[in-house]
């Protein structure tokens, strides 16, 4: 992902199967994990030898990207629109 522009936030999904490794090739931003209890983790990922594994069932979304962030998501599998959870209230029943 590039070129997000300040203040927007991306992500607020979770994936029924695939796993996801987030790495910040270039910049800063903040992944923020939400759990069905609606409590929150933040992770600053800011440098290109660290990443973030997400396993299914984890809510996310990514806010604060700096200027010309640039960040790889690495995936267990192809895209598949029907492994998205896309509404929080539908991620809390699961």
């Amino acid at each position: 992902m590039y070129d997000v522009p300040g203040g927007e936030i991306r992500g607020g999904h979770a994936y029924k199967t695939q796993h996801e490794l987030i790495i910040a090739l270039s910049g800063s931003f903040d992944v923020v994990i939400t759990e069905k209890n609606s409590t929150q983790k933040k992770y600053h990922l800011n440098r290109s030898y660290f990443g973030l594994y997400l396993p299914p069932n984890t809510w996310r979304h990514m806010e604060n990207f700096s200027t010309n962030s640039i960040s790889l998501h690495l995936s267990s599998s192809f895209y598949n629109a029907d492994d998205y959870i896309r509404q929080f209230d539908e991620y809390r029943k699961i």
